[in-house]
């Protein structure tokens, strides 16, 4: 693989915490697909990791529930016909949906009002956009 696969700032995903899974792929590609195991499915102990911290973790455990079994994650790659590209596909899918999941909550909206000049404006291009509306039926022929 080419390296490390960084989730955010210094945290990677550790090698030997990585589960690897090989499988024949679906789909055509002729002879060469039926003897070969390019399909990847990457497996991540999530819930039993310490490379983590603990907040990131709590945080991905909660965003990701719907994907996580056992507290463990799983990523499928598929599309390329190279186990090799297989494996680099599913490994850069992973880390970047850990990083997605345990990027912080964004801040709270402040509700802000809405300035009366607008309001006030857009109440009378509402008016004149009905007059000329209305000018233009015909009924006082």
């Amino acid at each position: 693989m080419s390296g490390p696969y960084i989730i955010r700032g210094s945290v990677s995903l550790p090698e030997a915490e990585l589960m690897w899974r090989f499988s024949r792929s679906s789909g055509p590609g002729g002879q060469h697909v039926n003897t070969s195991d390019s399909q990847v499915e990457l497996r991540f102990d999530l819930a039993r990791t310490e490379a983590l911290p603990q907040v990131w973790k709590d945080r991905a455990l909660e965003r990701l529930a719907g994907r996580i079994v056992g507290g463990v994650i799983a990523v499928r790659a598929s599309e390329h016909r190279s186990q090799w590209r297989n494996r680099e596909t599913a490994a850069v899918r992973l880390a970047s949906l850990l990083a997605e999941a345990t990027a912080p909550p964004p801040k709270p909206r402040r509700a802000t009002r809405i300035p009366r000049g607008i309001n006030e404006r857009r109440l009378r291009e509402k008016k004149q956009r009905a007059e000329t509306k209305r000018g233009r039926t015909g009924r006082d022929w």
